[in-house]
């Protein structure tokens, strides 16, 4: 099970990570009030592709959208793309709309908007549910390169 490798890789770095089911939402704002955070504590987990097999996690606040300029600046590349949904399952094991950096298949660099803070709702390996974590302890974890990456 999904859930399972998002809690085995949360414990293999020392990340505490809680999930929770996820009721249903119509929109962003409703899911950031069923949850009791704020709409840039959600946030989006994109697996992002730099070239054949070499990928890169890039996580957005839910209420911003990916800036591309400045993640190419960031990671230092002239071309990134968004992998179509079968090719980012097979890189990170994960569905869009469930994909987390933690317990991916890949140990994919990570890279984190500045503007994230304080404790986050990440996808959590499965559809209704969400994996909460302090934004400060995965960054630690992980290694993150943290940037202005988002508009």
């Amino acid at each position: 099970m999904t859930v399972d490798r998002v809690q085995a890789g949360a414990a293999a770095r020392g990340l505490e990570v809680r999930i929770i089911d996820r009721p249903a939402a119509r929109s962003l704002p409703e899911a950031a009030e069923l949850l009791g955070l704020a709409p840039a504590q959600l946030v989006k987990s994109l697996v992002v592709r730099r070239g054949d097999d070499d990928y890169l996690f890039a996580l957005i606040p839910g209420d911003r959208q990916i800036a591309w300029p400045k993640l190419r600046a960031a990671v230092g590349v002239n071309r990134l793309a968004m992998p179509p949904a079968d090719e980012a399952l097979t890189a990170t094991g994960y569905e869009r709309g469930t994909i987390t950096p933690i317990g991916a298949l890949g140990d994919w660099p990570l890279y984190v908007d500045e503007r994230i803070g304080g404790e986050v709702a990440l996808g959590a390996g499965s559809h209704g549910r969400s994996a909460l974590v302090d934004a400060a302890a995965l960054i630690a974890a992980y290694g993150a390169t943290v940037a202005d990456i988002s508009s």
